[in-house]
């Protein structure tokens, strides 16, 4: 099994910048890919980024330029540098991972393609 811890959220002012942390703890089960998700309320939770046990990254359209993902599959880490927040940043952020190795899915953004989930830190930006 895999557990996923977040940190690193907290409240902002526009503009502003925030770095996450999600920190694995797993048994036996391999990680192949790990990713940043957001949710709104009452909104569907989307990906904003995703980092490849072969160090491919993908980034949402939207968030490219601003957010960065980083990290080390193999020692369980990964970050998110969040920079010049805007209120419409402001939701729950989750870190998920994933066993599978797959070429198509190495860019994936999908929830559907990620089993491991952290509970999410809250990022407010006013």
């Amino acid at each position: 099994d895999v557990q996923l811890v977040e940190s690193g959220g907290g409240s902002v002012q526009v503009g502003g910048t925030l770095r996450l942390s999600c920190l694995a703890s797993r048994s036996t089960v391999s990680i192949s890919r790990m990713a940043w998700f957001r949710q709104v309320e009452g909104k569907e939770r989307e990906g904003l980024a995703v980092i490849h046990s072969d160090g491919i990254l993908a980034y949402k359209e939207s968030v490219r330029g601003r957010f960065t993902i980083s990290g080390d599959i193999a020692k369980n880490t990964m970050y998110l540098e969040m920079t010049n927040l805007e209120p419409e940043d402001t939701a729950m952020y989750y870190c998920a991972a994933d066993p599978q190795w797959a070429a198509s899915l190495s860019r994936s953004l999908s929830p559907r393609d990620f089993t491991y989930w952290g509970q999410g830190t809250q990022v407010t930006v006013s």
